[in-house]
């Protein structure tokens, strides 16, 4: 070790510090910013495009799955946006695990939950600020060109808003801790994708009729739940939505800070 070396002040490993750490490698990442931009214009750019067929007989959509409201219409492009927050999330976590860059992480944070923990708090600030922006420019957008469209001071729709960004923060955070959990990107895509888009129609085919309202609580439906303007008959309400999937989150998280504690990298 070099004179200069020793002369450096040693600083002590900080969550702050930690959290700049990771802010720098977040923005470092090319795919980050490429991420980001697809996103915001999947759910303005379909929003602006179901807005625009809303109400006409060139909607599109299967039947029964067609925007029933003009605010669901100008948010039409929320599942196209949450395939890219979702991969964002899982490739924060997962991608140092393929590349081997986590090894330098934890070998600077012995403690190793700091990291985790950094690592959600600048995906969440980044991800939810872009997110509700583009919920926010998605929808006004979209009633303006909605003729008699919805306003927001009407009943539900800033909630709608607000929560399609919490819903598209949320599932990236579950990507991330997808990502910790299984250390895998395409399992943990894979896993994410099916959980958020399969999981409830394969259980409303499979589990009998007497267990039916267990579908609603799964994390499709609970979001769902919360970003209607109007709650759909037998849905959770929307507080009860987002109470459910915030615990889904929470679970994936405790999970992934178990396994990052507790086994090798």
């Amino acid at each position: 070790m070099t004179a200069a070396a020793l002369a450096l002040p040693r600083r002590r490993v900080s969550l702050p510090r930690v959290v700049k750490s990771e802010w720098i490698k977040f923005w470092s990442v090319r795919s980050t910013l490429i991420t980001l931009g697809v996103a915001v214009l999947l759910l303005v750019g379909v929003g602006m495009l179901a807005s625009s067929l809303y109400g006409t007989p060139e909607q599109s959509g299967p039947p029964g799955n067609e925007p029933t409201d003009p605010v669901s219409a100008s948010l039409t492009g929320t599942n196209f946006t949450l395939l890219a927050f979702g991969t964002l999330g899982v490739l924060v976590m997962a991608g140092e695990y393929s590349t081997g860059m986590i090894r330098s992480s934890m070998a600077a944070v012995p403690r190793r939950l700091p990291v985790l923990w950094a690592k959600a708090a600048v995906f969440t600030a980044v991800v939810f600020a872009v997110a509700l922006a583009a919920s926010a420019v998605a929808f006004t957008a979209g009633q303006a060109v909605i003729e008699d469209g919805a306003s927001w001071s009407d009943p539900g729709v800033a909630r709608a808003v607000v929560g399609t960004a919490f819903l598209l923060t949320g599932s990236g955070l579950l990507g991330m801790g997808l990502g910790a959990l299984l250390r895998s990107t395409p399992g943990a895509i894979t896993t994410l994708f099916g959980v958020m888009f399969l999981l409830a129609m394969v259980a409303a085919l499979l589990i009998p009729d007497s267990w039916s309202d267990v579908v609603r609580y799964l994390p499709s439906e609970a979001g769902d739940a919360f970003t209607a303007v109007t709650p759909q008959e037998g849905a959770l309400s929307p507080g009860a939505g987002l109470a459910v999937f915030c615990g889904y989150i929470a679970a994936v998280l405790g999970g992934a800070a178990w396994r990052v504690k507790r086994t090798d990298v």
